[in-house]
């Protein structure tokens, strides 16, 4: 499907003393299954060694926590949920989305294998279990009789090496007549707008409603609804249920987007080298920018220090030749320098000490939010560069 080149984990960001230490990189080849269609990596490194510690803070980002929050009162009225209901969240990350069932006085528990950020999840209310899901957990779960009436997973089905292993353990956990929801990025979404950057090592697979289908249905799961969301360049939220529950019709949106899907060809092997040559056309936009910006005698500064932005970094071999720094709002990240390419990250203020005459801005899927925190850049002249779905500059506002 693509050929990204060598990458090093994209999570790894480097204190100074590792700069100059062997960093391990590894083949970033995405391929499709003739069968199924389910687009994925190979496994080079297990889920424990990546998750066990990561730089990922869901609550940095204002717009996601507002998501979360629409998504808690959606849910909350959507299926009538109150004190005496249970919510249960896989991989909750840093209790940023189940923050706001606490605040209604819904019980709920994370599952979340980082351990740095499950205890920020435990500084907030939020109780937590720091494991990876899986059918065994499912199981003592169980035996401790939970059973959830609502069951979230947003951004994780992605980042799961047994995704039969992990499906599976759903059915032990969901309450009768509840709820499974399951966000990710869209892989139509990812291949039309060119979201090579979505794609890391951290991630082994890619989706489309069309395959999850067949993935769920093997285990007695049956998705029922489906929304399209706004997050990540374009991601899918899926409604599941018991495949026996007859209490919730099957939505006329179902059907509908798996047409889409097979007429934009996501069914047909035929459709899948072109994403290549568009990521290579891609590629070359970029780099005839930078290259022009820094012959011009201009400066570049990066914002944002995205998993995602690594592959972007790596795969066009931008180092601090072309950017001269990033900067981030994660504390965490700070000081610390991105795998691959050791590009220094600072804090946002940085930005304004050295006045850049360019700010790339990495997590494009949150460019509004950012170019309106960064508006003052437009008070010397600076403007902003988006790289997806192609290299545009935006005047600040």
């Amino acid at each position: 499907m693509v050929d990204l080149g060598m990458s090093p984990l994209c999570e790894d960001f480097l204190l100074s003393d590792r700069l100059n230490q062997l960093e391990p990189f590894f083949p970033l080849h995405v391929y499709v299954c003739s069968d199924c269609f389910l687009v994925q990596l190979e496994e080079y490194v297990s889920p424990k060694e990546i998750f066990d510690e990561i730089a990922y803070f869901s609550s940095y980002s204002t717009a996601w926590l507002e998501h979360a929050r629409d998504y808690v009162e959606s849910m909350i009225s959507r299926f009538q949920l109150d004190s005496g209901s249970r919510v249960l969240e896989v991989a909750s990350n840093d209790g940023y989305l189940l923050q706001y069932f606490v605040e209604r006085a819904i019980p709920a528990l994370g599952i979340e294998p980082a351990s740095n950020v499950a205890e920020a999840a435990r500084e907030k209310g939020v109780e937590t279990r720091v494991e990876f899901f899986d059918v065994a957990l499912a199981e003592e779960l169980s035996s401790e009789g939970l059973k959830a009436d609502l069951i979230v997973g947003n951004n994780v089905l992605a980042q799961v090496a047994d995704l039969n292993g992990f499906v599976a353990g759903f059915p032990l956990v969901l309450a009768e007549g509840g709820v499974v929801t399951l966000e990710f990025p869209h892989v139509m979404q990812l291949m039309a707008h060119n979201q090579y950057d979505t794609i890391y090592h951290e991630h082994f697979s890619y989706f489309s409603l069309g395959t999850c289908q067949r993935i769920f249905e093997r285990h007695g799961l049956q998705v029922f609804d489906v929304d399209e969301l706004w997050t990540h360049g374009g991601s899918l939220r899926l409604y599941l249920k018991h495949a026996n529950d007859d209490s919730k019709p099957i939505q006329d949106s179902v059907a509908e987007l798996v047409e889409r899907e097979s007429k934009f060809g996501l069914f047909d092997l035929d459709t899948y080298p072109k994403f290549g040559q568009q990521v290579e056309n891609t590629k070359r936009q970029l780099l005839d920018f930078l290259i022009g910006a820094k012959r011009a005698g201009k400066s570049v500064a990066g914002y944002g220090a995205p998993g995602k932005g690594n592959t972007l970094l790596n795969y066009c071999g931008i180092r601090t030749d072309f950017i001269d720094y990033l900067c981030d709002r994660n504390v965490y990240k700070h000081g610390r320098y991105t795998p691959g390419t050791h590009i220094p990250i600072f804090s946002p203020e940085h930005i304004a000490e050295t006045k850049p005459d360019y700010v790339l801005i990495l997590p494009w899927n949150l460019k509004d939010e950012i170019m309106a925190q960064l508006s003052y850049i437009g008070d010397w002249g600076a403007e902003f560069v988006v790289p997806i779905p192609e290299v545009a500059t935006f005047k600040p506002s």
